[in-house]
Parts: structure tokens; sequence; C-alpha cells
């Protein structure tokens, strides 16, 4: 039966710590740290996540003029993605909690540290390339009172908050597929 595949999550109960006494060697298993996948830790920082890029469109969205300008159009696309992705990681964490399931596998660590890694270098490259373009509006050219400065700057913190939010996730998956 090497054909039959393998369940993606494993039970989290420990197994048993030798083989019997004539076999003494012993089993040691990696703890779930907290933030890892299918922790309270890790659907925390997904929910942080999401919200705060939540709340970094919503307040670039209800600008009039965000359209113009090609870093805050890429602001809103990248922090869709990452909208998207930290949705679905969370959707995975209270799918891990609720059946009392540990994600085990390294192709899902791996998955995990790739997916972080690009998403926050995404969101992280757009909030810099918006922070640019509101420095310039504000400081350079001073056209602050006829543009929504306050709202950019808003929407660019928001989204440098929610691309910190998942540089523990990203830390925590990247330490535990090289520690495997």
């Amino acid at each position: 039966m090497s054909s039959v595949s393998r369940p993606t999550v494993h039970p989290v109960e420990a197994p048993p710590l030798t083989d019997g006494p004539q076999n003494a060697l012993i089993r040691v298993r990696m703890k779930d740290f907290q933030g890892m996948p299918g922790t309270r830790g890790s659907l925390s920082l997904r929910l942080t996540q999401f919200v705060f890029g939540l709340v970094s469109i919503c307040v670039m969205a209800t600008t009039s003029d965000f359209r113009s300008v090609t870093a805050f159009r890429y602001l809103v696309g990248a922090v869709s993605v990452q909208i998207l992705w930290s949705l679905s990681m969370a959707v995975v964490d209270i799918y891990a909690l609720l059946v009392r399931r540990s994600l085990r596998k390294q192709i899902i660590f791996r998955l995990f540290t790739i997916g972080d890694g690009i998403i926050s270098t995404l969101t992280f490259a757009a909030a810099c390339a918006s922070a640019g373009i509101t420095v310039l509006i504000d400081n350079d050219l001073d056209k602050c009172s006829g543009n929504h400065c306050a709202r950019f700057q808003t929407a660019t913190a928001m989204a440098y908050i929610s691309c910190f939010a998942m540089m523990p996730s990203f830390l925590l998956n990247f330490w535990s597929l090289a520690s495997q």
C-alpha cells in the first residue's frame, strides 16, 4: 500500500518515547511554538495581518485620487494579495485548531515560508514606494493641502504594520523548516 497518500495533518498526541525495553532509542518531537502554523499564535498573527491590510485598503479606497499614482495602485494590489494570503492561512489555522491537529509536513512549512516571504517582500516594497510618494507630495512639493496626505500616510502605515506582523510568521516557519 505504498501508493496510498498520507494526510497533511498529523495528530497532536505524542508518540511513545521508546519502542520497548530491547530498543531504548528516544524519539524526540519538535514542540509547537506559538506562531507556527496550526497554533493560536499563528491564527492571531494572521488575523492581525488581515485586519491591518484591510484597514490600509479601506483608507486608500476612501480617496478619489489614489488611482492617479502608480505607487498607490501598487500598494492596493500588493495589500489585496496579502489580505487573501492571510485570510486563507487563517482558515488553515482555524481548521487545524478545530480538529486538534498539528501541521507537521515539510511541504507545508515550505509553502508557508515561501508564501510569507514573497508576500511580505511585496507588501514591504509597496509600502516603501507609497511612503516615498507621500514624502514627495508632503515635504518636497508642498501640495498636501490639495491632496489626501493624511489618508495616504495612514494607509501606508497600516501596510507597514501588516507587513511587520507577517515577519514573525515567516521567521518561525523558516526556522522550523531549517531545523527539520
